[in-house]
């Protein structure tokens, strides 16, 4: 439970980011319902936790900068959605947010909690593999749902949220994020986010699903086993980004696309759009089946998620997720 002091500077943040200018300091007191002094006070301690504010007589507080850190009251602040983060959890260091939502999921949290690291000691990618998780430099979160559907369509909530951060890359950055399918965002043939959803479920219902991303945002450089194919925001423009910013960005679309996907359980309403960020949409691809590797041309997804590649012989496959790899001809993607 946030206490009073952190929910006050959580609300002056988000008055001074709505407002874009100037907010009073008459107009604050108003709106939180305290003095003066308290206002001053508050501003003081959001300065000395490195947030750049500026105070001019009769003019009032204006934000300027943000330090890169994830708290509770840098992200609520930053929040535009109702349901996507409703709940909001920020630990320094944890071994796996996904562990840990799963927990909280078994002890009652809500639908829509959010669970964010700055530093990961034990996480996990798809197939049991090791994602890397330094801190201070990506955002490692989950997201906790509990939705009435049947665990067979659990897979497509993964290309949901493979299509919400690809848009909030693009819309932040100058970068065309893609989708590698099913798990994986990509900028310039290299990852740049990778996705790992896990359910709790019975024969015909859904107890509930967490969804873990990884998104490498500042990291200045990576090990030499995963430079060939993995990338971040920085080392593709130059720049530093906010994470707390890509994050709110990320569950504004994600809670948009999730309430198109619920409408008919399916991607039919998303399949368009995410055909367009499919990267390897028409072009030739390597599908690592346990039965035999085969080659083909992706054609994109169908309405339940699976991807369609045309074989040697013509023939039109659908592919599941979590059966097969999907790698391009020749590389990564």
């Amino acid at each position: 439970m946030k206490g009073t002091e952190e929910l006050m500077k959580e609300a002056i943040l988000q008055a001074l980011r709505e407002s874009g200018g100037y907010v009073s300091g008459q107009e604050l007191c108003r709106q939180l319902g305290v003095s003066r002094t308290a206002v001053w006070k508050k501003i003081r301690q959001l300065q000395d936790e490195g947030y750049v504010i500026e105070a001019v007589t009769n003019k009032g507080y204006r934000i300027v900068s943000s330090p890169d850190i994830i708290s509770q009251q840098e992200i609520k602040s930053r929040l535009e959605t109702k349901k996507a983060g409703a709940f909001v959890i920020c630990l320094d260091r944890i071994d796996s947010t996904n562990q840990y939502a799963k927990k909280i999921a078994e002890e009652g949290a809500a639908e829509g909690t959010l669970v964010i690291a700055d530093e990961q000691t034990a996480g996990k990618g798809r197939s049991g593999r090791v994602w890397k998780s330094p801190p201070g430099s990506a955002v490692y979160m989950t997201l906790l749902l509990r939705p009435l559907l049947e665990p067979a369509r659990i897979s497509m909530v993964t290309l949901v949220m493979g299509m919400a951060v690809a848009e909030a890359v693009r819309e932040l950055t100058s970068l065309e994020a893609g989708i590698k399918w099913p798990n994986d965002v990509v900028v310039g043939g290299k990852k740049i986010c990778g996705i790992l959803t896990e359910m709790s479920a019975e024969l015909s219902r859904v107890n509930y699903i967490v969804i873990g991303t990884g998104i490498n945002v500042n990291m200045k450089q990576f090990p030499e086993e995963l430079a060939q194919t993995a990338t971040s925001v920085f080392l593709e423009t130059g720049r530093e980004y906010p994470r707390a910013e890509l994050i709110a960005c990320v569950m504004k679309h994600f809670e948009a696309f999730y309430e198109e996907f619920l409408e008919n359980g399916d991607m039919s309403r998303l399949r368009d759009r995410y055909n367009e960020l499919l990267v390897s949409r028409e072009r030739g691809v390597r599908v690592l089946d346990p039965k035999g590797s085969w080659s083909g041309t992706a054609l994109g997804i169908d309405a339940f998620g699976r991807l369609l590649v045309r074989d040697e012989y013509d023939e039109i496959k659908e592919v599941y997720a979590g059966e097969v790899s999907v790698r391009g001809i020749y590389g990564y993607v």
